[in-house]
């Protein structure tokens, strides 16, 4: 990048920094758009500072008229204001602004004069043109470049023989601005449809004495502003040994209007290297509304295979039925890459008529053929060949059978979904089963109305044995529903074992509030206390991870702890009030409190939830003090752990850790986690703690990971 923009952007930013810190500069919306200019010309005219000007100029580039170019201009030699000045210098139409800049040209030397420069090539200024082929010498380079790049924005009659004059007589080191300034005028002739005077131009440049980026530049314009008789030129292009000239022309190709072009591509392929070959093809496919089709299938067909894969690949685009063939036979081909490549190919071919010809060739197909054909069924979703399909399933070939039953499970309607059921109820082969249970899973859960589908699935269930309504279950829950969720619930009391221990298990995954109800009557009614231990956490599992109303959540915990006397459980449901704390959960967690088993975890508890909602601005003070939690004034004066004479001194954790509470709670679950590390290895340890309380002594022994839970002093 050069310097000179280096510089702008480093002044920009700075400004725009100062400005992010003053607003007090803000002006009252006027009545119009004079009395804005005014305004914001009286801030020039002030001692405003820097920051505050800078912004009063981009305003000016809104409100800004002919009017407010004296004072813009006055900014031109001012280093810190020029570039924004310039802004709204290029935004303000008319002969004033332009007058503007062309004066200061005269007037203004390196970084500023190249910001003016610029503004002069922004806007065009064709009046400008003398002063800037004036510049093509000046002794300073940025100058010098910029210059050349204004005249070629500018590209008028005068401009342009000047640049191309000082093309070939320019030192080396400023060619490349030139030569840019000369594209830019070759590209204004072409838009003007000049097409001969922009080859001329194009042609000086890329024969000139000139950096590579500007060569390719200008071969590119000499190609397409030859229209077609680019073609030898690009071709030409085709062959260079320079890897940047042959990138140039695949780029090019895929632009070139008309389709003779691509005769010329296509002869030119024959000729080229496999790994240009396989580049060229690409292109060709890049041009789908001329592309020859047949060169490219034939490219598939034979040749080297770096060249036959991307053919392959570019079918994928441009091909059709008639490419249809071709390809199966390469799918079947012993080569597993081109296998592969076809096999991909085939699943996207473009055409209306491909699943036609893949229906019609279906009947007649055998061996490998046959199986390709049924993967395609199934990965293009080939309608109304179901009754061919399902015949596959009668083939001594395994492999054959599984791509009958994937396809199946792609194509069939709710009604035909019979044929799957059967193979997961009965398969015809019990190697087939893993396969037919994923296919009937994948037809169902496509099927739009998913509480039909589970109806049909439940009644499935009453003519298969019990092995098989282990995997119509798992089915039947990924469908999802009330439905769904009616069938697992008579399943979960089933009096089979194996559908009970299905049923609840696939229960407790259920994705949803809505399995809460049923996980509650069976964690009460189930018929076996580890089938009820098991819905009870699920029902559990629900009420943490899905969101719902504090009141609901506090409810369902309620409900668990009524439901069992398990202190797993009733442990499990004062995580979920600590993970989502509420008014609610606190004052269950505080009746909890009274359960002799699970005091301290429920203290803990309390005292957790009280803290996370005291963060959150709300006061549960009064509902503390009511359970011996009132704000105290704690000090640990000393605190040791360890067994014997293994202490570790304690006290500057315990110190960070303690607030206005005699709970002391800590992220980690262990004492040694907490401390740094186990101070007596394989020992139970203790922790001792002198403490004081409202400025009253005391002293606490704790055993390892206890609660830490300070008793009051008298």
């Amino acid at each position: 990048m050069p310097k000179y923009f280096t510089n702008k952007i480093i002044c920009s930013v700075a400004l725009l920094v100062a400005l992010s810190a003053n607003t007090s500069w803000a002006f009252q919306a006027p009545n119009s758009s004079s009395e804005k200019e005014a305004e914001l010309l009286a801030v020039l005219q002030s001692d405003a500072p820097a920051a505050e000007k800078a912004l009063t100029c981009k305003s000016l580039a809104i409100y800004g008229s002919d009017a407010a170019v004296p004072e813009l201009a006055k900014l031109l030699p001012n280093p810190q204001m020029s570039s924004w000045a310039r802004i709204a210098l290029e935004a303000i139409p008319g002969e004033a602004s332009n007058e503007a800049l062309r004066n200061a040209v005269e007037s203004l030397e390196g970084r500023l004069l190249v910001g003016v420069i610029n503004s002069i090539s922004y806007k065009q200024d064709e009046k400008a043109v003398k002063s800037l082929i004036a510049k093509l010498d000046h002794s300073d380079t940025e100058v010098a470049a910029a210059a050349a790049v204004a005249l070629g924005h500018i590209g008028d009659t005068i401009a342009t023989p000047a640049l191309r004059y000082a093309l070939d007589e320019a030192p080396v080191e400023r060619r490349s601005a030139i030569a840019e300034g000369c594209i830019l005028c070759a590209e204004r002739w072409f838009n003007l449809g000049q097409l001969l005077t922009a080859a001329e131009i194009y042609d000086e440049v890329r024969n000139a004495d000139v950096p590579m980026q500007r060569k390719i530049e200008a071969t590119r314009g000499a190609i397409l502003s030859r229209k077609q008789d680019g073609i030898p030129l690009l071709i030409e292009t085709f062959r260079s040994q320079d890897k940047k000239m042959f990138q140039l022309a695949l780029g090019t190709a895929r632009e070139f209007p008309g389709g003779e072009v691509d005769k010329a591509l296509a002869a030119e392929l024959a000729k080229s290297s496999p790994d240009r070959a396989a580049l060229l093809i690409q292109a060709l496919a890049d041009r789908p509304e001329t592309v020859l089709l047949p060169v490219v299938l034939k490219s598939a067909e034979q040749g080297e295979k770096q060249v036959r894969l991307s053919a392959i690949d570019a079918l994928q685009r441009i091909g059709d039925d008639t490419c249809l063939s071709a390809l199966l036979d390469i799918a079947t081909d012993g080569d597993e890459e081109l296998a592969s490549a076809a096999q991909e190919t085939l699943a996207v071919l473009p055409g209306q008529k491909v699943n036609q010809e893949i229906a019609k060739i279906l009947p007649t197909a055998n061996g490998d053929q046959h199986r390709t054909l049924l993967q395609l069924v199934g990965q293009r979703r080939v309608g109304n060949v179901v009754d061919e399909v399902e015949k596959a399933l009668e083939s001594s070939d395994a492999t054959v059978r599984s791509a009958a039953l994937i396809a199946l499970g792609e194509i069939v309607s709710l009604k035909q979904m019979t044929v799957l059921v059967q193979q997961v109820i009965s398969p015809s082969h019990a190697d087939d089963l893993p396969v037919a249970k994923l296919a009937l899973k994948a037809a169902s859960v496509r099927m739009p109305d998913r509480e039909a589908c589970a109806t049909a699935l439940t009644a499935a269930l009453s003519k298969a044995d019990v092995s098989a309504q282990t995997p119509l279950l798992e089915i039947i829950t990924d469908v999802g529903g009330t439905t769904a969720l009616q069938t697992l619930a008579v399943a979960a009391k089933s009096p089979e074992t194996e559908l009970q221990d299905t049923a609840s298990r696939l229960l407790g995954t259920w994705n949803g509030v809505a399995a809460a109800p049923v996980l509650l009557d069976l964690a009460k009614t189930g018929p076996a206390e580890k089938y009820r231990v098991r819905a009870l956490r699920g029902y559990l599992g629900l009420a943490r991870k899905f969101a719902m109303p504090d009141g609901q959540r506090t409810e369902m915990c309620q409900n668990a702890f009524n439901a069992t006397k398990r202190i797993s459980e009733h442990r499990l449901a004062l995580d979920v009030l600590k993970l989502h704390p509420s008014v609610s959960g606190l004052k269950l967690a505080i009746e909890a409190m009274e359960m002799p088993n699970l005091k301290v975890d429920a203290t803990a508890a309390a005292a957790e939830i009280s803290q996370k909602l005291a963060k959150k601005g709300i006061d549960v003070s009064q509902l503390m003090s009511g359970v011996g939690f009132s704000k105290v004034k704690l000090e640990i004066v000393k605190a040791e752990y360890g067994a014997g004479a293994q202490q570790k001194d304690v006290t500057d954790v315990l110190r960070k850790q303690a607030s206005d509470s005699p709970l002391i709670a800590f992220s980690a679950p262990s004492y040694n986690a907490n401390f740094g590390g186990d101070p007596a290895s394989g020992v139970v340890k203790q922790l001792k703690i002198q403490y004081r309380i409202n400025d009253k002594a005391s002293e606490a022994t704790f055993a390892e990971n206890a609660l830490i839970l300070l008793p009051i002093p008298e």
